[in-house]
């Protein structure tokens, strides 16, 4: 097919990876082959320029399968998207991690194991966001608070109340959203304001005085939404406009239902 004609604005001049530029007499995909389509400055595999790349596998993606071994990572990375699963295990290891992320949205997921232990925080995000639940124990102490975060979203509840021990807040209130009510104690005197909010909004009755007198007027608020008795009439008179106002709206509905 002739290379179709060049259209102003669609990126830089086509080079390929190391920078020289391109030339279809020369470029080592059959162009003249019936079901090859490509056109310069438009769908190339060889150009050093994404967009073109991405736009030859999409028109082309039986070529994916012979593509995987292409000195330039980019390619390789987007021929993943199209090659057979089953292909992809010798792209396990690439040196390039977004070879590697591609590889890890596609293959099955009892090969996902092998990149739990992946160099880069973009490949073990991605893992942690197929693996299935049950193996999700061989991540729960990542290094990477957001890969600890998502297996904190999908971990088994049985694996998770340990969570509740993580060195950083966002994975604690993952934890937080996700444990029964009547495990919610050992996070009552979390360091993070945030986590003991979330906590005042679903723990059993039992934790409320303790909530009710946290330094935070924040948590306060939640228990003086949900408070009844003494405890109520204890946050009408609270420091805070917002958590007394509360709690006077709420004792003014439970006197008139």
């Amino acid at each position: 097919m002739e290379p179709r004609p060049y259209t102003n604005g669609d990126g830089p001049s086509p080079v390929d990876h190391a920078g020289q530029p391109l030339d279809c007499k020369t470029c080592p995909v059959p162009i003249d082959h019936p079901d090859v389509r490509c056109a310069l400055y438009y769908a190339c595999r060889e150009d050093r320029y994404a967009p073109r790349i991405a736009r030859f596998f999409k028109q082309n993606p039986h070529l994916g399968d012979d593509t995987l071994e292409h000195p330039y990572f980019e390619v390789r990375a987007i021929a993943a998207r199209y090659a057979n699963i089953f292909r992809l295990r010798s792209l396990l290891h690439d040196p390039d991690e977004t070879v590697r992320m591609s590889v890890a949205m596609r293959v099955p997921r009892r090969i996902l194991t092998d990149l739990c232990e992946d160099p880069h925080r973009e490949v073990r995000i991605r893992v942690a966001q197929r693996l299935a639940a049950a193996d999700l124990i061989k991540l729960r102490d990542d290094e990477d608070y957001y890969v600890r975060a998502l297996v904190a979203r999908r971990i088994p509840l049985n694996h998770l109340a340990i969570m509740a021990q993580d060195a950083d807040p966002q994975v604690r209130l993952e934890v937080a959203r996700r444990l029964p009510t009547d495990k919610l104690g050992s996070l009552v005197h979390d360091p993070e304001p945030l986590v003991r909010r979330l906590v005042a909004q679903r723990c059993q009755s039992n934790h409320f005085h303790t909530l009710a007198n946290d330094l935070d007027w924040s948590v306060r608020w939640e228990i003086a939404g949900r408070a009844e008795g003494p405890l109520l009439d204890q946050l009408s008179e609270d420091q805070d406009r917002e958590v007394s106002s509360r709690a006077r709206v709420r004792r003014a509905a439970l006197l008139d239902p």
